[in-house]
Order: C-alpha cells, then structure tokens, then sequence
C-alpha cells in the first residue's frame, strides 16, 4: 500500500470550510484512492491489493494510508464516492439472491421466450444465460391491466398469501413482481408489494413500475429481475461500508457512481442496485469525455486496462453515450441477446475480459490464449510473490523489460522477475519450443489482439472509426499495451493523463451527482400535446429533485431532457435531444436526421410516435473541474536512466530511455523508445513515436 502527494491541476468551488474529498475504486485486482485537499488542490493518491472475499475490508484498511500526510483528514473529509463492480460480478458468477418473480398469469415464461431472437444464427447449443428466477420460483397472479391503464382484475389478496408460502418454503429472500402494463398502471404491482411486505418482511421487494417504467415486457421483467436478485447483496454490502466509514471516523455522505455517469445516494443504489451495473467502468470515461472538451478532441477513444478487465468507451462531440440496451452476464463474449437485458440509462462501453493478471496458458489447440480467466488480486501474478504460480499478463510485461521489479507502485512491491520467466518458460515457451521472450512477447500481443478485436467491434457498431479517434489510455495496466493497441488500430495520437493508474478514482471526483428517469408516454409526433408532455417531464424533475436533495441540498439544478421517437408499430426507437417546448414539425425533422444517420435511410411517409420520455438531472457545480498545470521552465526532459525493453517495432530487446514522470513538465519533449515511470502506471513508447507534456500534464504521443 503506497500513498503519494503531489499537486494536481484542478478547480472548483472551493472554501474554507470544504477541504477534503475521497474517491475509492475497487477494481478486481487493486483498490485505488484519490484525496483531494480543496483548499489547495493538493492531490494524495493510494493503492492496495482488492480484498475479493469483503472489498469493504480493503477499502478500510487503505484509507488508512493517508493518516501520516493527511492529519485530520477522516473529520474534513465532506464527500466519500465510490465505485464498484458488486453488481456485475453478483450476476455473472451468479452469487446473487434466492428470487422469485410474481407475474401476471400466463406469462410466467418471458424470462425463457425472451425477443424469440437466437443468440447466433447457426450454433444450436449457443443459448443464452439461465433466468436468475427459475421456473418453480416464477409465481402467476390472476390479475390484469389493459395497455390503457384500466383495470380488469385486481389483485387477490389469497393468491398473493400462496405465492408467499412458496417463497418461504424454497428460501426465498427476494421478489421481483412484473406485471403486464404496470407501466401505465402500477396499482396492481403496489397492491401485491404491500400484501408480502405485510405478510415476509425479511424478503426484499422489487417493482418493475419502479426500477423501468416502460414499455416492452421482457427487458423491463429481466432488468427488475436483476435487480431482485442483487438487492439484498448491496443493501448488506453498502450498509457495511457505510458503518465502517462511519466507525472509523468519518461523517461524510457515502455516495455511489452510477451506470450514467453520475453519482448516487446509498440509499438509491440499494434499492435499485442494476444501476451500479456499470459503476467501475464508467468512473474513467467521466474524466476521458473532460479531457476530449479541454483538448477540443472530437472522437475520444477511452482505453481503461486493469488487473482484470479492460474498458474502452468511444466518445463522440466530447459527450458521453447513454445507452439502455445494456446487457450483463452474455453467454457468448460480445454477442447481442446472449445476456440479460438491463433497460436501465447507461454509458455504452464495452468490457473485456483482459487485464494484468490475465492468465496466459496453451489450448487443446495448441494455440496461446490469455484471459479471461483472472489471477485477480489472490493468488495475483507470479511476480506479485502471493501464491500464484500461473503465468499472466503482467509476468509478461516484467519480462519484457516494461515494468521495473525494483521499483513497482512506487517500490512498495518488489517483483519476482525469476519466477515469472520461469512460469512463461514452462507453460508457454516449452510447450511450444519457444524462448522465453518469444512466449513472453506472445502473451503480450494476443492480449493486445483480443482488445483491439473487441475495440474495433464497439467502434463500428456505434458508426466510428477507430483511425479517426483519440486514445485516451488509463488504468494500471492501460497504458503499459496502449502504444501496441493504438498501432494495431492505427490509431496516430495517444493521450496519456497525469496519474493514469488512479484516473478512475479520479473520476469519482469529477463525476456530480445525478439521477436519471425513464416512462413510457405514447403519442403521434403530428397530434403530439405539448402541454401535457412538459407536465408529465416537469413532475418526473421534481421526482429527481427529491433524489439529488439525499445527496446533496445545496447547488443549482440542471436538467436535460429527451423524447424516445420511432415509427408506429416498430421496436426500436432513436434517442432525441429537447430543448423548450416539443414542436411536432421540428421532433419530427430531429428523428428524420438521426434516425438516417443511424440507419442510413428514412421513410418520410410513414408516421412516427413518442414512445419514451426521458430526463436528466445533475448538481451544477458539485463536480470536479481539471485545470492547467504551471508552464515549465523551459529545461529539457532528463531520462533518470535506461534498461533493455522490447521493442515491437524491431522485434528485439533495445536500450530504453527511462523517465520519471514527476519531473516532467508542460511543454516538455523527447523521443522514443522510452519509458515513462510513476508510481501508479508505467507507460511504454516505441521507436519513431515523439512525446509532448501537454498544459494538463498529460503524455501526448504521436505515433510514427
């Protein structure tokens, strides 16, 4: 565990009476925290390996680190954030809660039937996940609302108190109920919701009218039954975070990254915890999209390398892309309708399994695959001394000469760097006669390859190019396989920011608090009633207003807002801005624009609809602003030394020039190959490429 200082080019609103704010990301492998003093924009930063078993231990136990150079910090600390990937994991290793699905009857099978869309056109056996409710646990309820909100049955209070004694018998601790058209009406959905509140109140309740109240049957029952299934997880998981906050000292509120980007009361992320889906990844691209409008860089090519996943997020016109076609838990890597639909606004990003403790070995094929099997944090890499005795990626990269065994985050580990040459050896090299820089520089590169593939993949779906982008590479690991990811997708400029390896902590920092709501009103653009829809997106404000003000009662409210616009009769819709009162003429031309560059084409004689309401509300001025660094003095970059690396542009080990970040300055220069060392990242630089400290303190690379 290290904890460093240094001053960080930021601003904001900042007083006397505000001094401190903590950031803390647990990633799979290491735990990151950033602490920002507000008087003086003084930045101290730690690292310590994750505690998978309980994260809430090694949170704990790092913010310690930061006693001796921050006195009195836990009293003046006003604001902990905080980003996890709880939920995600619950769900893909399937550790969540015992879950039942009351639903209205007949319908008890759309876990199961889904969009009737095969998760691939010719594999048989290629089948999605297994619902998180089984069939004996997914309970119908003789009850009935048309599409128009009238209610035909109403709710039996015996059939109700049935499904209750069956959810005791089989252990039941979570219930999600989706009926048909809650929608429009929830009254049905809030009348059997209070019957088993009444009747098991130990049993955690989840309403699909709360957690997505729109339209399309299955991806609102899967995203409430997702939800179900990780509630009681983070409801325990927050509330011993927050009691071990709270013991240790700290008063501060305890708020939570949200999968858009925004930041979120406990009390909102332990009710409707599918919206932590995407809460670790998000954290970096907030602080990519700030750097894409401070540098005025159009398409940004987010890149977040871990110690076991990898994120990258394509950011166009420097605004973050919200999504709601999020899957989680895909049966097939990258494949659409292989996962669990989580209807939920997200930021639209892919995640790979590829990190640092990727673990490398020989196929039945006799082919070289790493990941996405992790050495994670326990036992860790063979060069981490902790256990593990299979070669990773991060073996790899010692042995490339990339990382210094001497002097790893910050010297606080030394690495084995026998150990790991001779795990590669054994499990890759031998088996395939090669070296051990052979075997090594193999690991590297198929990790690079599996990134790029996934890479060009998120890039051509959303309509991008990857040459055309900026990458802005981050992450412990990320900017280690930047410069080879960014050749391999010919990618010319690559931005690598001060503290890369906390960026994500960081971005807790810049995220403000926010909250986004979603509901289904159906109208034709051409008869569309302007009032109505203001009033219905006026009262769903004031409902998020409610929800800034657990998070934080002072700071101007903005909100953004938006329609869902499709054809009549069709699945799927395009998200447009709104600015003022809706007009028909101009939603209409809006929809016809995007909907062709989406698709490619338009019909302009088929009628359209309003499907969806949509509107965004943040805490003006309650984020984290970067600002420029001091302008050097004009000296030169000064290499502290050099050691032999591999050089992939001249397949061969070659004298590096090794530079220490903290005396780089703005507006400094020098040539590759080159290795920049900090205490939370090592970044590699080939030959031919020039780099450039920017205002901001960031390595700007060209690539030849």
């Amino acid at each position: 565990m290290r904890a460093e200082s240094a001053l960080w080019p930021t601003g904001g609103n900042v007083s006397e009476n505000q001094q401190y704010r903590l950031g803390v990301d647990v990633g799979g492998t290491f735990t990151d925290f950033v602490l920002l003093d507000e008087n003086n924009s003084e930045i101290h930063i730690a690292k310590s390996l994750t505690t998978p078993a309980d994260p809430s231990v090694g949170i704990l136990t790092g913010v310690k680190a930061f006693d001796e150079r921050c006195e009195g910090h836990v009293e003046a600390t006003r604001r902990i954030a905080h980003a996890t990937t709880l939920v995600a994991n619950s769900v893909i290793e399937r550790k969540g809660a015992v879950t039942a699905l009351l639903t209205t009857k007949g319908f008890r099978d759309i876990l199961e039937l889904r969009r009737h869309v095969r998760v691939t056109t010719y594999e048989l056996f290629a089948d999605p996940p297994e619902p998180l409710a089984p069939r004996w646990l997914r309970l119908p309820i003789d009850e009935r609302v048309f599409s128009d909100g009238n209610i035909l049955k109403t709710v039996q209070r015996e059939d109700v108190e049935q499904a209750v004694e069956v959810m005791r018998a089989e252990g039941v601790t979570s219930v999600a109920i989706a009926f048909l058209h809650s929608y429009v009406n929830p009254a049905n959905e809030q009348a059997a919701a209070e019957i088993v509140r009444e009747l098991a109140p130990e049993i955690a309740v989840t309403l699909s009218s709360d957690v997505l109240p729109q339209i399309k049957e299955f991806e609102r029952t899967s995203t409430t039954v997702v939800n179900a299934y990780v509630k009681p997880l983070a409801k325990r998981y927050l509330a011993n975070l927050d009691a071990g906050l709270q013991s240790a000292g700290y008063k501060a509120p305890l708020h939570i990254m949200l999968s858009n980007g925004g930041l979120g009361s406990t009390t909102t992320a332990g009710d409707f915890p599918i919206r932590l889906i995407e809460s670790g990844p998000v954290a970096g691209a907030i602080v990519g999209r700030q750097l894409a409008e401070l540098m005025n860089i159009r398409n940004v090519l987010s890149f977040d390398m871990g110690g076991t996943t990898a994120k990258a997020c394509l950011i166009r016109d420097q605004a973050l892309p919200i999504t709601d076609e999020l899957e989680v838990a895909r049966s097939k890597r990258f494949t659409k309708s292989s996962g669990f639909p989580v209807g939920v606004p997200a930021v639209n990003m892919i995640e790979i399994g590829a990190g640092g403790g990727s673990i490398a070995a020989v196929n039945q094929m006799g082919i070289v695959q790493v990941g996405p099997e992790s050495a994670s944090a326990d036992p860790g890499p063979i060069c981490y001394r902790q256990g593990g005795t299979r070669p990773t990626v991060t073996d790899a990269d010692l042995t490339l000469g990339y990382l210094n065994p001497s002097n790893f985050a910050g010297g606080t580990m030394s690495l084995d760097d026998v150990g790991s040459r001779e795990g590669l050896d054994r499990d890759i090299g031998a088996p395939q006669s090669r070296t051990t820089l052979q075997a090594a520089w193999t690991v590297h590169d198929v990790i690079n390859e599996t990134m790029a593939a996934a890479v060009r993949m998120h890039v051509t779906e959303r309509g991008g190019n990857p040459e055309e982008a900026t990458m802005v590479a981050f992450g412990g690991a990320g900017p280690v396989h930047s410069y080879n990811l960014a050749r391999k997708l010919h990618i010319q400029k690559l931005v690598v920011p001060l503290r890369a390896g906390v960026l994500s902590a960081l971005g807790l920092l810049v995220a403000p608090p926010a909250y986004d709501m979603v509901k289904t009103y159906k109208a034709p653009i051409r008869t569309l009633n302007a009032e109505e829809i203001t009033a219905q997106m006026d009262v769903m404000a004031s409902e998020i207003s409610t929800l800034l003000n657990d998070i934080e009662e002072a700071g101007e409210r903005r909100f953004r807002r938006a329609l869902d616009v499709g054809y009549i009769g069709q699945s799927y819709q395009v998200t447009i801005p709104l600015e003022g009162v809706p007009e028909g003429e101009k939603v209409f031309d809006t929809f016809a624009r995007l909907y062709r560059e989406k698709y490619g084409y338009f019909y302009d004689d088929v009628p359209a609809e309003i499907v969806n309401l949509r509107v965004l509300g943040e805490i003006a001025g309650a984020g984290l602003d970067l600002t420029p660094m001091e302008v050097g003095d004009g000296s030169a970059a000064v290499p502290t030394g050099e050691r032999p690396a591999y050089s992939a542009s001249r397949g061969e080990m070659l004298p590096f020039a090794v530079y220490d970040r903290a005396n780089l300055r703005p507006g400094m220069k020098f040539l590759g190959p080159a290795i920049v060392e900090e205490v939370t990242s090592t970044t590699i630089v080939d030959i031919g490429a020039s780099v450039e400290i920017d205002a901001y303190g960031s390595l700007v690379i060209d690539l030849p």
